[in-house]
Formats: structure tokens, C-alpha cells, sequence
């Protein structure tokens, strides 16, 4: 964890605020007024210590849930009063220090055991796998099985290509996909993960093939956070366009970008005739 105490402190005090919601000040003292009543009518300052602490509140139990937003409101009550610090700022310093050590010591040791797993998962998905009709493995380990062969010329590993794809976890978490996107991807294979790059070689234009990538071929031991665990053996079926279905592809990604694009100019010109103030019917003629 990198947070600073500063901006630790600076959250914890927003998030404090969901307690202390609409202060009424009498002096220099704060009165905590309940956030049952809050609502759209509610004095501007009450609903902006509200959102603020709400939102405040979700995101420090989203980055540790063992903090205690009871301690962080009464403490917030105390400093706001004035009243002094049961520690020293050396004394606090030492406490974020060590906390801050902990965290990132528990953040390595779970990263270590994903690790760990993951490759122990990925080792027997791949070596059951290998095993299966149609599969076959390259010298780099690269697994792949044709879905459809197409008859078009293979790319190099220097060329631009346009794929449609799909991307998954052994456990069938899908992290990227250009389905559902709605429209293929541009590719320059030498910026591509080594697995994607050494598949998509294989494949003659107009083919789909399914490649199956240990984690060396993909992220390796860093994976790639917070889609991609550690050690993660990954699952691409990819279908390399052929030079006609990619300007194809391109024409219907445009017709409808612009199909969108007048759909929203009519939404807007709806609105904004909505908005117009009617004219006042003239008074009738004698």
C-alpha cells in the first residue's frame, strides 16, 4: 500500500463525515445530526458533508475493510473540537509506518500464493489439454486448435493485422473481447503478448483458431492487475480477417458510428424542442 498518512488521514476524515453529516455549529463546537432526514431539500452544506462521506466511507472500506468508521467519527468529533490527539505525531508516524509495512507485506505473500496457484492450475488445464482432438502444441508450448482454415496469405511478426477476439481465464472469465465491442481490433503484432504474436503467425488469413498460452507466453509472473492474475494461463479464440471482410468490418463500424451519431443529433433536437417556450396563440379576429 503507497497511500501517504496525509492522504490516509485526508480520506479518513471525509469518510468520518457519513457520522458527522449536517454539523450545526454552535461557537466552535459541531453538534452530529442523523443522515436519516437528508434528502434533496435538505440545507446545501448537509448534503455536501453527505456526499462526501458516503462516497469517502465505501471507498476506505474498499481499501481495507478492517477500518473502524465508528473510531474514525469519534475521532474526527475530537479534532474537531480541538481536543488533543491520544498520540504524538512521531507516535502516529510509527503506526502508519508499520501499518503500511503490513499491508504491503500481506499484498506480496497473496500475490506469491495466486502465483502459486495459478501456475499449479495452469500446469494440469495444459497438460490435459495438449491431450485433446485436434490440439496441437508448438516448440515455444503454445497450444492451438483450428476452428476454421482460411485460404488468405499468414502475417509476419513486423505486419498490422485485423483480428475479431476473445479473451479468457482457464476458469472461463472473459477480460477482453472484441464481439462485444461490436467491431474487430487493429493489431501491430510486434507490441503483442509473445503467445498472440507466435498464434496469429499461424493462421492464414480468413482462419479462427483457438490458442491456449502458458503464462510465459502471456503475463508471466506479473500478470496483469487487476484483470490478469499472476501466472495465468490465457485463452484467445481468435479470427484474422482477410483484406475484404476487414474494409468490410471498417465500412459497418462507421455506418454505425454514424448511425449513433444521428440518433443522438435527434435526441438532442427533441430535447431541445421540448425546452422551446410555446408561442401564445394569437387573440381571434372580430
Amino acid at each position: 500500500m503507497k497511500t501517504t498518512r496525509t492522504t490516509f488521514l485526508m480520506t479518513a476524515l471525509m469518510a468520518s463525515m457519513l457520522a458527522l453529516t449536517g454539523c450545526n455549529k454552535e461557537g466552535n463546537t459541531a453538534k452530529p445530526v442523523s443522515t436519516t432526514n437528508i434528502s434533496e431539500q435538505s440545507p446545501e452544506m448537509d448534503k455536501i458533508s453527505y456526499i462526501l462521506g458516503h462516497d469517502a466511507g465505501r471507498n476506505l472500506k474498499e481499501m481495507d475493510g478492517e477500518i473502524n468508521p465508528k473510531i474514525i467519527a469519534a475521532a474526527l468529533s475530537e479534532g474537531f473540537e480541538g481536543k488533543e490527539s491520544k498520540f504524538t505525531d512521531e507516535q502516529a508516524q510509527a503506526i502508519f509506518e508499520a501499518y503500511q509495512k503490513r499491508k504491503e507485506a500481506d499484498a506480496v505473500k497473496e500475490l506469491e500464493t495466486k502465483a502459486k496457484t495459478n501456475k499449479e492450475a495452469g500446469t494440469k488445464f495444459l497438460e490435459e489439454n495438449k491431450a485433446k482432438e485436434g490440439v496441437k502444441t508448438t516448440p515455444s508450448g503454445l497450444q492451438y486448435k483450428v476452428i476454421t482454415e482460411g485460404t488468405g496469405a499468414k502475417p509476419k511478426a513486423t505486419d498490422v493485422v485485423v483480428t475479431h477476439y476473445e479473451g479468457k481465464t482457464i476458469d472461463g472469465k472473459v477480460f477482453d473481447s472484441s464481439y462485444e465491442r461490436g467491431e474487430p481490433a487493429q493489431f501491430d503484432l510486434g507490441q503483442m503478448i509473445p503467445g498472440f504474436r507466435e498464434g496469429v503467425q499461424l493462421m492464414p488469413a480468413g482462419s479462427k483458431y483457438e490458442f491456449y498460452m502458458p503464462s510465459e507466453l502471456g503475463y508471466g509472473e506479473a500478470g496483469s492487475p487487476p484483470v490478469i492474475e499472476p501466472n495465468s494461463v490465457l485463452i484467445f479464440t481468435v479470427e484474422l480477417l482477410d483484406e475484404a471482410s476487414a474494409k468490410k468490418a471498417a465500412a459497418d463500424a462507421q455506418a454505425k458510428a454514424e448511425e449513433q451519431m444521428a440518433e443522438m443529433m435527434k435526441q438532442l433536437e427533441a430535447q431541445a424542442a421540448q425546452g422551446e417556450p410555446k408561442a401564445e396563440a394569437e387573440p381571434a379576429k372580430k
